[in-house]
Order: C-alpha cells, then structure tokens, then sequence
C-alpha cells in the first residue's frame, strides 16, 4: 500500500482504487475512488496512471469527465499510432462534429438512444455549411470514429461498456464504380498526349496503381529491360504535415507489377524527357529519383494532379470519372478479359482476392452459366457412357 493511493478488492473481479489528494484548507483528509473491473493487475495499472495524471495536473475523476476532454485525451493517444490522414480525418469528425454535438456531456452519460438520435439528426442536417444532410457514408465514419474512441474508454475503466455497440450505423447503398471500355481508354489517352499528365494516367490505367502510388514511384522501383515496377512507397498530402512519403497501408500493397509494352515504351521517353529538364533547370534541380515529379524534380502533390486532370476532362465525355476511376478501370478489363482475380487482386494490392471479387462480381455475371456449363461438360459425357 502506498500512502498516496492503494487498491480494495469490492467482490470477485470489482476492485476499488483510492486516492490520496491533499488535505484542504482546513487539514481534512480528501480522496478520490474509481471502481475498476478485471484483474488486480488491472486495477494496480490505473492507480499508477492516475498517479501519474495527478502528479502532471491531468487527472479528471472519471465520473466527471467531459466527452470534448475525453476526445482530446484520445486523439493525442492514438495521432503517432495512425496514418497522418486518418488522423486528420478523424480530428475533423471529433472537432466538427462530435464536440459540438456532445462535448458538455459526461462520457459516464452518454447512452445509444443519444448516439442514435445523433445519426438521425446528421442524416438531415448534418453538414457544416448548412446545406442540408450528410451522406450515409459520412455518417459511417463518424460512427467508427467516435466506436473506436469509447472502446478505448471500456480499456482505460472510463466505461463499462461501450454505448455504440447497441447502434446501428446507417446503410450505405452501393453505387456501382465507373469504368472506361477500351475505346474510350484509348481516347482518355488521346486527350492527354502532349500532356504531363500522359504517362501518368497511361500507367495508371496499365497497372491500377493508387494516385499516391503513382506519384511515389522511383526510377529504382522500375526495371525498364525486365518490364516490371514494384510499389514500396506512396505519398501523402495533409494540411498537418504537408507532403510526405509513407510505407505501404498493408504488405499486399507493397508489391511487384508487370508492364505491358506500351508503358514501358512511355516510361522510357519520360526518362529521356526528365534528363534535359534536369540539365536545364541546373542546381535548382531537386534530383528525387521520382517517376512523376514536377519540372524541377519536386514531389508532384496530389491534389495538383487531380486538379490538372479534372481541368483537361471538362466538358468532355469523361467529365464524372474520377482519376481513381482508371484503377477500376485496369481490374475490370482484365477480368473481362477473364484473367484469374487472384492476378488482378495482387496487381491492386488489395488485402485478399475476396476483396477484388467483392469490388468486382458485377464485372463477372456470366461465371454463374460457366460453371454450369462446364459442369455439363464433365458430367455429360459420364451420364451418356452410363
């Protein structure tokens, strides 16, 4: 027991911990108690964090804690465990949504019928501006935002449970993906030449390679003679951390791709193209080793290649696809093409073929009659021998 603070057993797996606060003014003896449920461990690790918040002016009795407090504690504990723009993401969701629904309430209040009045209300109203409500979708994010957010709480004894387990998050409707055919690929292509943007879209298309993929692609990721490129990098835009390369989400995606002629014929006049911009620009040349970069060698952000490509569709007939919109177009060509999803799947870099199947099965109506043809195939024969 220490004579700052020790922990009681209640009952069978119920533990108390109490807390020794400085007397006040008068010399009465104060102290603070939190129930704690699972192992002495458990309990034993709580009273040293609370310790800890109490020596550094941090401690909030739990019962007091204040939902915007609580999601301040969180987002400062989860933001150099996550990707720099699911953070930001989810900062947004916690400043502009969250808090200014739930902020002054108690964490310990907070009940489904709350959240679920919360999802409705968003539905209708929800956007920033006024301008009526969020997508379901938005929604959604907001409801694995602020589940992840109290299943942390149920981990720190702040909750006993986590209220957004009773709710059900809105149903987002599927819209089928928009893909080019293979003539108004050529076309897309056509409208690029001459264009930065040409080789760009034009590997894009070839090997479905994201758009941070794309413009993180090294010289030392292509091997021109052997005609493959492998993913290892992509880079990131936020307004947190500006521009930055970042390893791969998954290790599905860090992979090997192979290049059609085409591309590699494309890549290799980029080469030759980025050797004289490198002599002409001299010093000021910023030598990255990037595929894709701007013309002095700098990191080609993002956003500015979706603004040039958006700017170069208008008013044609590709306004409405979206640049991501090549990827589906490359896996969809080439399972009409009836190429094994397993190849597509690795060329993507998804997490597993039953991902690209599910993106997918709209692309393969016809595999059902196929197997029932080949069915016949086999056994036909079997029953007229018998």
């Amino acid at each position: 027991m220490s004579n700052r603070g020790h922990i009681k057993q209640r009952a069978k797996g119920t533990w108390s911990i109490i807390i020794e606060l400085p007397r006040d003014a008068n010399g009465k003896r104060r102290q603070k108690w939190e129930t704690v449920r699972g192992s002495k461990k458990m309990a034993q690790e709580r009273l040293t964090g609370a310790l800890r918040q109490l020596d550094t002016g941090t401690y909030i009795e739990p019962q007091q804690l204040t939902i915007r407090d609580y999601l301040e504690k969180w987002l400062a504990h989860v933001e150099h465990a996550i990707a720099t723009k699911t953070y930001v993401r989810y900062a947004e969701i916690c400043h502009h949504h969250l808090v200014t629904t739930f902020g002054d309430m108690k964490v310990s209040d907070l009940k489904p019928i709350h959240v679920q009045e919360y999802y409705d209300e968003a539905l209708r109203s929800g956007r920033v501006d006024g301008r009526g409500g969020l997508s379901a979708k938005t929604v959604r994010q907001h409801h694995v935002v602020l589940h992840k957010a109290l299943k942390q709480a149920v981990r720190w004894q702040i909750l006993q449970s986590n209220p957004v387990d009773a709710v059900e998050p809105p149903k987002i409707t599927n819209q089928e993906m928009k893909c080019l055919t293979e003539d108004q690929t050529e076309s897309l292509l056509k409208l690029a030449e001459g264009r930065r943007l040409h080789t760009p879209l034009l590997v894009a298309v070839t090997t479905g390679l994201r758009r941070g993929e794309l413009l993180a692609l090294k010289w030392s990721d292509v091997d021109i003679e052997g005609r493959w490129l492998s993913v290892n990098r992509s880079v990131e835009q936020t307004k947190l951390k500006g521009l930055r390369f970042k390893t791969p989400k998954t290790t599905r995606s860090r992979r090997k791709i192979a290049l059609p002629s085409i591309t590699v014929q494309a890549l290799k006049k980029d080469r030759t193209k980025q050797k004289e911009e490198r002599l002409q620009a001299g010093k000021l040349y910023q030598d990255n080793d990037l595929v894709f970069c701007l013309e002095d060698g700098s990191i080609w952000p993002p956003e500015s290649l979706t603004n040039s490509y958006r700017k170069m569709i208008r008013r044609t007939e590709f306004q409405g696809i979206r640049l991501h919109d090549l990827r589906h177009t490359h896996a969809t060509q080439l399972l009409r093409q009836r190429i094994n999803p397993k190849v597509v799947s690795e060329r993507l870099g998804h997490s597993s073929v039953a991902v690209t199947l599910d993106l997918y099965s709209h692309v393969m109506p016809d595999m059902q009659e196929e197997a029932a043809r080949a069915i016949d195939a086999i056994l036909g024969g079997v029953s007229q021998r018998g």
